[in-house]
């Protein structure tokens, strides 16, 4: 008895072990064959999973749908997206980094002393014609367009916008496919929208790049967008055309990363309503919105230069800045829109026309204008010599001009003041002001000592909110004259907590502008 006991123990105890030694083994073949020691279709399997869908289609089909329509619109454009190399010496490193640190480019091992920079672009006509930013391909020696198919050509500049970043470069190759052109003018914010670039990272052969083609969907987060890239850079440069950049961009949530900028941002008709210009990252990388050039506007700049080789910029002769809810309490707007004119140019069509300080230009043809970025867009889709009726808003009312549109100069003179003397406190302000001494007044470019000049300036106060900085000059307050700080001090003592008093200000070497504040509560 006991030894049939002791059988079976010991029979159990065996299957016990191979069971084991089974499990032990099977699971170190998957093991394997996941790190790739074992083609993992050549072990047998236990059984055959029969894969069932979770949900019927019907209760899915309009994500379904909306799938389909992202594959089909994927296949469609991207035979149409190229990838670009630009080569620079390396002295001469793209400058505008901010808007895609990817430019800063690679060394070149085959030719000494370049670096290599990438971006994307997209094929707009049959004969070659290609668009890009400027951004991608400025300071270039040498351009090459890798297409989908491997073929990679060498490309000539057309001619290159910085005051819009757009460039257009030119292949010359058979059986080119260009893209569908939309109208930005009809993007709705909240519509679908596919961002598609090939920043090919990697080796340029085809198929070498590790990220030859990305196709990222989101939808348009707002429109008008002024992140003030492109005009700052150009200052940091020491362009002289800073003044006449447009930034009137595009917001998407859609992921917009290094290598991307150049390339179409496209509707759910497959059509191109924007060029990938820039995100929004401090460090390079994707944090939630990126950002797009109007195609309308990035079109007529690359008519331009194709048949001119250069921009020629339709030209109304204002400086403006948008309208403030200060600004429309102060004129009696029926809104918070428009842009106001803070000077105008002697000889300009603005100036021939009659339009002065504190006019608030609302409409162009009867289109509202909702922001002074918003305004130079429309001027710019115009061409020299185009007559437009300009609606503003002046003394409670609105009235209509016609202007005769000129071609804009593209200079501007920047000028700088020394540091003046530390003064007496505006606290309604958030500033500090001082008296203008002969000396200052030189160093400020100003014939006169009228005025108080700003010496210091609250981070977060009023003035601070409305673009006040050190070394402006406040000449009037509510149209009253201020020539020292006690004019100052005797105006503001009228003024109770939370009014909008309305400045004249001069900053920097330009005309005097209007600026509306409202004091501290």
């Amino acid at each position: 008895m006991s030894d049939k006991r002791g059988d079976r123990d010991l029979l159990k105890t065996k299957t016990t072990i191979a069971l084991a030694v089974a499990v032990a083994f099977l699971g170190g073949i998957g093991l394997a064959a996941q790190f790739g020691y074992v083609d993992s279709r050549s072990v047998p399997q236990a059984a055959s999973v029969e894969t069932q869908a979770q949900l019927p289609a019907a209760a899915v089909q309009p994500a379904l749908d909306l799938s389909d329509a992202f594959v089909a619109i994927s296949e469609a454009v991207t035979p149409s997206v190229v990838r670009i190399e630009a080569r620079r010496r390396q002295q001469q490193a793209p400058r505008r980094i901010s808007l895609d640190d990817f430019f800063r480019g690679r060394p070149d091992p085959g030719r000494p002393g370049l670096v290599t920079a990438g971006g994307s672009g997209f094929v707009v006509t049959e004969d070659g014609y290609v668009m890009t930013n400027n951004h991608v391909v400025e300071d270039a020696e040498e351009i090459s367009v890798i297409l989908q198919d491997g073929r990679n050509f060498d490309a000539e500049l057309v001619g290159a916008d910085p005051t819009t970043d757009v460039a257009v470069i030119k292949i010359d190759g058979p059986d080119l496919q260009p893209v569908s052109l939309g109208s930005s003018a009809e993007v709705r914010v909240g519509e679908w929208v596919l961002a598609i670039g090939n920043p090919g990272f990697g080796p340029s052969s085809a198929g070498g790049g590790s990220l030859d083609y990305t196709v990222t969907a989101g939808i348009v987060s707002a429109r008008g967008r002024s992140l003030d890239l492109i005009r700052r850079e150009l200052r940091s440069e020491g362009e002289d055309v800073a003044g006449f950049a447009i930034e009137d961009f595009i917001q998407t949530d859609a992921v917009i990363n290094p290598g991307n900028s150049g390339g179409p941002m496209v509707n759910l008709r497959g059509q191109v309503i924007g060029v990938n210009a820039a995100f929004a990252s401090r460090t390079g990388f994707y944090v939630g919105y990126g950002f797009a050039i109007p195609i309308d506007l990035a079109h007529r700049i690359m008519d331009d230069l194709v048949e001119y080789g250069r921009v020629r910029r339709a030209y109304l002769g204002v400086r403006m800045v948008p309208v403030t809810p200060e600004d429309a309490e102060v004129y009696g707007l029926p809104e918070i829109a428009g842009a106001l004119v803070q000077g105008v140019e002697n000889d300009t069509p603005a100036d021939d026309a009659g339009l002065a300080q504190e006019d608030v230009i609302t409409a162009v043809d009867g289109v509202p204008v909702r922001t002074s970025n918003d305004l130079q867009h429309k001027i710019a889709l115009r061409a020299p010599g185009d007559r437009v009726r300009i609606t503003i808003w002046r003394d409670g009312a609105p009235r209509d001009v016609t202007v005769r549109l000129d071609e804009a100069p593209l200079s501007e003179e920047v000028a700088e003041a020394a540091p003046p003397p530390r003064g007496q406190t505006a606290d309604k302000l958030g500033i500090e002001v001082a008296e203008i001494t002969r000396e200052i007044a030189d160093a400020l470019q100003q014939e006169t000592t009228d005025g108080v000049v700003v010496t210091d300036v609250e981070q977060g106060g009023p003035a601070d909110r409305r673009g006040i900085v050190q070394r402006c000059v406040i000449q009037e307050i509510n149209r009253q004259r201020v020539d020292d700080t006690g004019d100052m001090e005797d105006v503001l003592g009228d003024v109770g907590a939370g009014e909008v008093v309305s400045m004249r200000v001069r900053c920097g070497s330009g005309d005097p502008s209007i600026v509306n504040v409202r004091t501290r509560r």
